[in-house]
């Protein structure tokens, strides 16, 4: 696998494991459980999951997966907004570690904001790190006016990452947020880099599909290649199966030229200027 980054102390593939959704219908949990093993066996090292997940079935499913695999993950979770008080995230953390079945998260996120301040949860988060319960910390769907006060406070700059939407139609975060991550030396992670699917059937399939013709490749594939094409973001697409997951990994050894980034550009414009923060 040729595509790597550096994030939170680690050197791991460009692509992760997302875990949104999975969980749900107990008639797959057999292939979500053997699609996370394949990714491990294949070696990917990122599970990224969260409480809100299934109101913790994903975390409950990644738990099972990884038994006896522990120390192969880098294991991320999220505190929801509506938890992040000082006692609340706490308690939040603890369990989500039951759930896992692991006494440490690699990386704990704030899900995005809510009415709780930024430094009421860093508080937490700081001591969670203090406690032993967590390594690292980030965030997740914040702003760079947000990053900014994050950043004002004391343990600020102890977040090791941004967790945002970003994938060829969600292209706003290049204006502003990317370039402020990139400066500051934090990675970002991509959620939903193939827009849970709908960039395969939506109006620029057929680019992607030729794109992919030209490398022997599949249309996801060219989306995620594109999505990690810089070197400092993380993708975290979904795989329900152990075909789709391989399909995933494949994507690390795919380099898009010029030609072919030329085209998504031109199917896929990115703005000129700033905008809302997207989120699904």
């Amino acid at each position: 696998m040729t595509a790597h980054v550096a994030f939170a102390g680690h050197d791991v593939p460009a692509i992760g494991m997302g875990t949104w959704n999975l969980g749900d219908d107990p008639d797959h949990r057999a292939h979500e459980i053997d699609a996370l093993r394949a990714g491990l066996d294949a070696g990917l090292r990122i599970i990224d999951t969260a409480e809100m997940y299934g109101s913790g079935r994903s975390e409950e499913l990644v738990g099972e997966a990884i038994a006896g695999r522990r120390d192969e993950v880098v294991l991320v979770s999220k505190v929801p907004p509506s938890n992040a008080s000082r006692r609340g995230t706490v308690a939040s953390c603890e369990a989500s570690l039951r759930r896992l079945g692991t006494d440490v998260l690699d990386l704990y996120l704030l899900h995005w904001r809510g009415s709780f301040p930024l430094a009421e949860t860093v508080d937490a988060l700081e001591g969670l790190v203090a406690a032993g319960k967590i390594r690292a910390w980030g965030v997740s769907n914040l702003d760079p006016d947000d990053l900014r006060e994050l950043w004002s406070l004391p343990a600020g700059r102890r977040c090791v990452t941004d967790q945002g939407l970003y994938n060829l139609t969600r292209r706003g975060p290049e204006v502003d947020l990317l370039p402020l991550l990139r400066e500051e030396s934090v990675p970002a992670m991509a959620y939903s880099p193939v827009e849970q699917g709908r960039l395969l059937r939506g109006r620029g399939a057929r680019v992607l599909g030729e794109i992919a013709e030209k490398h022997d490749a599949t249309p996801a594939q060219v989306a995620l290649a594109w999505a990690i094409r810089g070197g400092d973001v993380l993708a975290l697409p979904k795989a329900g199966r152990r075909d789709h997951m391989l399909e995933n990994v494949a994507a690390l050894d795919l380099t898009l030229d010029a030609d072919d980034l030329a085209r998504l550009d031109a199917q896929w414009p990115a703005p000129t200027h700033p905008g809302p923060l997207e989120m699904i």
